[in-house]
């Protein structure tokens, strides 16, 4: 009997697992929204977060946008070709990048570098209990840890997939014109005029979320750290992994609120 009933037990306990894991995220995110606006606020370590997270993050995102955008113009261009249909190249990379691939890879390129920098940190604290020492010294490692670190990547990853989604426009015009016989007048003109302002509202307002999830994630994760090197490493791997599954959560049901 027991035999039997072992693959229903070990589902039973990965399911509890996964729902303690879930009410633990819900009850992180709640505390650190109930705090965001109290006092204190520690205006420096705000400071510092939004240069670790803005402008160190710019080389990477605008990487990985141009390149984008020159793939993206080539497959359509490729693919309107089967239909005479390669004029519309200028605004579908337009309406793909601003309204999908620039929020979301910008997501995932500051998931990759700054919730696994952020776990890191915050978990080699706890390691070394220095988390211990903020709470003798009567400061709340919730405000001092999660709340700058949050609010900085709420503000500034939109700024991040604005800038982003000129890269990544700018890299299928400059595609479109070197290799695919496009004048960039007329290149430039449909752009313009196809894109509208609910596109890059709608851009703005996931890059917002997907800040504010890889910033939780990354306190979260390393506010739970195990100990020891093999702990920090974990919660370093969970962080990155978690931001990147919520981030393409969240963008399917922000796509379904937005269009």
């Amino acid at each position: 009997m027991t035999f039997v009933l072992a693959p229903f037990a070990a589902v039973g306990r990965s399911t509890l697992a996964m729902l303690a894991t879930i009410g633990s995220v819900a009850i992180y995110c709640a505390l650190t929204l109930n705090h965001l606006l109290r006092p204190p606020f520690y205006f420096r370590e705000f400071l510092s977060a939004l240069l670790a997270i803005g402008y160190f993050s710019l080389p990477v995102v605008g990487l990985t946008m141009v390149f984008t955008g020159g793939a993206l113009a080539l497959q359509i261009y490729a693919g309107g070709a089967r239909f005479n249909a390669e004029s519309v190249v200028p605004q579908i990379v337009a309406i793909g990048i601003v309204r999908e691939l620039g929020p979301v890879l910008t997501g995932l390129m500051v998931a990759g570098r700054v919730s696994a920098s952020i776990a890191a940190e915050i978990g080699t604290m706890k390691v070394t209990e220095q988390i211990d020492a903020l709470v003798t010294l009567s400061t709340n490692p919730l405000k001092y840890l999660t709340i700058p670190r949050v609010l900085a990547a709420t503000l500034v990853v939109p700024l991040l997939a604005a800038v982003g989604d000129i890269i990544g426009v700018l890299g299928g015009y400059l595609v479109s014109t070197s290799r695919l016989g496009f004048t960039p007048a007329v290149y430039l003109t449909n752009t313009w005029d196809f894109l509208e302002a609910a596109d890059m509202v709608s851009s703005l307002a996931k890059a917002a979320v997907f800040g504010f999830i890889v910033a939780l994630m990354g306190c979260y994760h390393g506010m739970n750290s195990g100990r020891g090197a093999q702990g920090v490493g974990r919660a370093t791997t969970n962080a990155v992994v978690s931001s990147s599954i919520l981030i393409l959560a969240s963008n399917y049901l922000l796509t379904e609120l937005f269009f």
